[in-house]
Parts: structure tokens; C-alpha cells; sequence
């Protein structure tokens, strides 16, 4: 009776993972990159650079003037992923004060 309880368990999870994979599987967005060598026709494409009058001053968020020279880059960043414009680390590691800021 113990190993037909294990089995119709196993199977039942079975079952389980088959039809909630294959929903899953339909919700997974692009991912580029599977084959590095060759960009997909289907990969997404920048088109446009959307920036509004506030976010120079949000990227530079704890950084006091006169602004260094390093900090040049940010006039060419385009709409791809940047750490710099983004809260990193708590407490004495958040140098710039990104969560000082958010929680006042």
C-alpha cells in the first residue's frame, strides 16, 4: 500500500509540474542572448531615447557639484541598464543616500 501511495504521488506531481510548466512556458518573455554568437531577428530594439527633464537630476542623486568628469558618460547613456542610476546597497554602504532619500 506504501509504494502505490508513492507512486500515485509521484505521478500526481508529475502531472502537476507538466501543466503548470507548459502555462509557464508561454508566459516567459524573450530572452536574447541563447546563442551569443548571432543577434535574433526577433530580439527587441531600441528605437528611441525616452528621458524626461528629471532624470539627469535623479541619476546624479547624492553626487555634489561641480559634478566630476567621470560622470561624463551619462550625457551618451541610452535606455539600456545602468547600476549608477539605481539604489544599491543599506545603510553605511549607500554612500549617495538613494535609501535616505526614499524613506523621508
Amino acid at each position: 500500500m506504501r509504494g502505490q501511495t508513492y507512486i500515485s504521488l509521484l505521478l500526481g506531481t508529475t502531472l502537476l509540474l507538466t501543466v503548470a510548466g507548459s502555462s509557464w512556458a508561454q508566459d516567459v518573455p524573450y530572452v536574447a542572448g541563447t546563442n551569443p554568437s548571432e543577434r535574433p531577428a526577433n530580439a527587441p530594439v531600441i528605437t528611441e531615447l525616452v528621458r524626461d527633464q528629471n532624470w539627469l537630476p535623479y541619476a546624479l542623486t547624492g553626487v555634489s557639484q561641480p559634478f566630476p568628469a567621470s560622470l561624463r558618460f551619462l550625457e551618451n547613456q541610452g535606455n539600456w541598464f545602468t547600476p549608477f542610476n539605481h539604489p544599491g546597497m543599506l545603510s553605511r554602504y549607500d554612500i549617495r543616500g538613494w535609501h535616505a532619500k526614499n524613506t523621508q
